[in-house]
């Protein structure tokens, strides 16, 4: 996708991987708009990833003076990359997509021409000529007309940089980044090569002891005139001159100090070219060693040139997307259904090296896998969509993300709650992990082991000292709910998250033959209405001794308001999250039409947060009120409207790891998985004629499912394999079982 603004300018020519990018075949790989999201504190990037990546190479615009003030809003800081910055400052390596807090964004390459510059404030230059496919970005420098495409493989970031006759340079800055900016170590191998060591870490500024190192591997296609390190940006070169052999030839190199360590360094790499020469540039990375980067490097780059690496990721790219197939729709709503797929096949992504290695939780040793190790977990936002998405249409990738768990619990003896690169950030509240586990298992993802599986789970709901996954446990098994004495902040959304979890223990259990477990865990999964207040018809924090906290505002708490009851958020946005109990929560209320009533005033007092997790699913909750499901359709076209479009600012907020895109993929198809940990879709109209959803055979009995749209307006019935039926809820089973799912639509 090409994209201009400011004064930035079209692309006209790219050179030879445009030829690829627009040979229009109405693939599903030619519909992904990687420029959605980096507006609006969606904090995706544009640059290049292959499927579940360990490296990315992302343009890198949040360092600079004239780009938008960061001090004034800090979520800017989340992402390399803000859609309305002009100033560019390098490329980083390693990053994350669409998560609500800065770390990584670091090992940043730059090219320049002219006189060598090692601060990026000297060194950054405007840019125009953007564009951006999956698995590839381009841009041209305006300071010094240089034209960089990068790419990238699992482990390992790829470009191209395009010079002009004269001085030209490679920096690589080690000082740059999104937290933790301090700590590294870098040294030249050859003039063809560095190798180092970026230490990353404190997540939301969180724990900045529990730092850890990034390693790498630069290799570039031609050796440099003349090469060094800096610290600070003081350029350390010597003064003698020495010969040093290269390839069988001998060049003359100035005496260089080749190997640094502290804050604010970096390395750079020098030519003197007297024709416009071609340089690529590749960096392997590591979380074990050094070693493993540059195997990585070596093994998936090999002698590949530029071009045949981006064919082979956006092959990769392809084949993935293509397991959703769809009909009919505006090509705009083909890009944000097929960039919303994209998104969610970045995350969880990568941990372990080519050769198995990955470093454990907690003591970070070398362990060794024979699948995938994954990482970056955001269970609060994950466990309520991703994951039964993952299950459905990436079965395999589920399943070797649930034993990465479980790998995590035997490493650590916790499940993971908010992991990012085999540490625990402990970020958000509440104990999801064991509700992914129990959703896989019950939609028929059983090649793990479940007993384990469920220890794990058992062992976060009953261990009453030094439990990390649920703080408050004592009051909440004694009284049901977390105080505002038990916690400073969110007493009534983390009881409602420990709700959810047990609920998902209640259901594994049934499953699993564990009666008494069953009805223990369901018991539990209900306490939050001991926090109903019929005075309000909402949920309300309770002080220690049984009594209502006053006083009480249900509106305080939205747009990150502390609120001593609710956590990001308010009583409008969490009362209706308890999907699982949702038609007791009806009479709670005083009955359907109370009910309904109360979820309108949601809406229509612009309480709905849609960038925010607790809430999602309200507009589906109108499938429980018997006559006005049309609400549904109704409430959740008018979203997708709003908050989904094809440009930068194309989604409704953080994208939450591929949370917000999982939303959007499935209201697309019609089906929306209500209940966590319960294997059950409600329905609403699809915005597509036909969706054809490749199953994978190993997971399921039919190689493909097909939905259809007949008719337009409203959802009056639907049918499967021809039987009508008149629920508006369906089961997992019945749904990947069916041959065709038909909606029947009507004005």
């Amino acid at each position: 996708m090409i994209k201009s603004k400011h004064k930035r300018n079209y692309l006209v020519v790219i050179g030879t991987v445009l030829i690829t990018i627009y040979s229009y075949s109405q693939k599903p790989v030619d519909f992904v708009n990687p420029f959605i999201g980096t507006s609006n504190y969606g904090a995706t990037n544009p640059g290049a990833i292959a499927p579940r990546g360990m490296a990315s190479v992302s343009p890198f615009n949040v360092a600079g003076p004239q780009n938008l003030p960061l001090e004034k809003d800090s979520r800017w800081l989340s992402n390399p990359y803000v859609n309305e910055n002009i100033f560019l400052t390098g490329f980083s390596h390693v990053n994350l997509s669409g998560v609500g807090c800065p770390d990584l964004g670091v090992i940043l390459t730059m090219p320049t021409t002219g006189e060598l510059k090692t601060n990026h404030l000297e060194y950054g230059s405007t840019y125009n000529y953007e564009l951006a496919k999956p698995g590839y970005y381009s841009v041209q420098l305006s300071k010094y007309k240089i034209k960089t495409e990068v790419t990238a493989t699992t482990r390992v970031g790829v470009s191209k940089y395009y010079f002009p006759k004269g001085q030209s340079n490679i920096l690589i800055n080690l000082g740059l980044g999104l937290t933790n900016e301090e700590g590294a170590t870098v040294k030249v191998v050859s003039p063809t090569e560095i190798e180092g060591i970026r230490n990353v870490g404190s997540f939301c500024y969180y724990k900045p002891e529990e730092s850890y190192p990034v390693y790498f591997v630069v290799k570039f296609s031609k050796p440099a005139d003349d090469f060094g390190v800096w610290k600070k940006t003081r350029k350390y070169d010597g003064i003698e001159a020495q010969w040093m052999p290269y390839n069988g030839n001998t060049r003359l190199y100035k005496n260089y100090r080749k190997e640094i360590i502290g804050d604010s360094i970096g390395s750079y790499f020098t030519y003197y070219f007297d024709k416009p020469t071609q340089v690529e540039v590749k960096v392997g990375v590591s979380y074990v060693s050094i070693e493993n980067a540059r195997e990585n490097l070596d093994k998936e780059t090999q002698d590949l040139s530029f071009d045949a690496i981006y064919r082979n990721t956006a092959s990769k790219w392809n084949d993935l997307l293509s397991k959703i197939e769809v009909e009919g729709g505006t090509k705009d709503d083909k890009i944000i259904f097929y960039t919303a797929l994209y998104h969610t096949l970045i995350h969880p992504n990568t941990l372990n090296d080519v050769n198995g290695e990955y470093p454990t939780m907690a003591k970070r040793e070398t362990a060794k896998t024979n699948g995938t190790r994954f990482t970056v977990f955001s269970f609060w936002d994950t466990y309520r969509n991703l994951h039964a998405l993952m299950s459905l249409v990436y079965p395999k990738q589920q399943s070797d993300m649930v034993k990465s768990m479980l790998n995590i619990y035997d490493e650590s003896g916790w499940l993971p709650k908010w992991e990012l690169n085999a540490t625990e950030t402990t970020t958000m509240v509440g104990d999801p992990a064991g509700i992914v586990l129990a959703d896989t298992y019950l939609r028929g993802i059983q090649d793990f082991d479940i007993e384990k599986a469920y220890e794990a789970m058992r062992k976060s709901a009953t261990q009453l000292e030094n439990n990390p996954l649920r703080p408050g446990i004592k009051d909440y098994i004694k009284k049901g709910y977390l105080t505002t004495k038990t916690t400073k902040s969110g007493s009534v959304s983390t009881t409602q998250e420990y709700n959810i979890s047990d609920f998902a223990i209640a259901q594994l259990a049934t499953a699993l033959g564990k009666k008494n477990d069953s009805k223990l865990f369901y018991k539990r999964s209900i306490s939050y209405r001991k926090l109903f207040d019929r005075e309000f018809n909402l949920l309300r924090p309770k002080n220690d001794d049984g009594s209502w906290h006053s006083p009480f505002n249900p509106n305080k708490g939205a747009n990150f308001e502390k609120n001593l009851g609710f956590i990001e958020g308010n009583s409008w946005q969490y009362t209706f999250m308890v999907t699982h109990d949702a038609r007791v929560l009806i009479k709670l209320m005083g009955g359907t039409t109370k009910y309904v009533n109360k979820l309108d005033e949601v809406f229509e007092k612009k309480q709905y947060d849609m960038a925010n997790e607790p809430d999602i699913a309200y507009p589906y909750l109108y499938n429980y009120a018997k006559g006005y499901e049309w609400k549904t359709q109704q409430r959740v076209t008018s979203l997708i409207n709003k908050y989904f479009t094809n440009n930068p600012a194309g989604l409704p907020g953080n994208d939450d790891t591929g949370t917000m895109s999982a939303w959007l993929i499935y209201s697309m198809m019609g089906i929306y998985p209500i209940s966590p940990a319960e294997p059950v879709y409600t329905i609403t109209a699809p915005r597509f004629d036909k969706i054809t959803i490749h199953l994978d055979n190993r997971y399921y009995l039919k190689d493909k499912l097909v939905i259809e749209k007949k008719g337009t307006g409203n959802l009056e019935s639907f049918t499967i394999n021809g039987k009508a039926k008149k629920s508006f809820f369906i089961n997992h089973s019945t749904l990947t079982n069916a041959s065709k799912i038909q909606f029947n639509l009507k004005e």
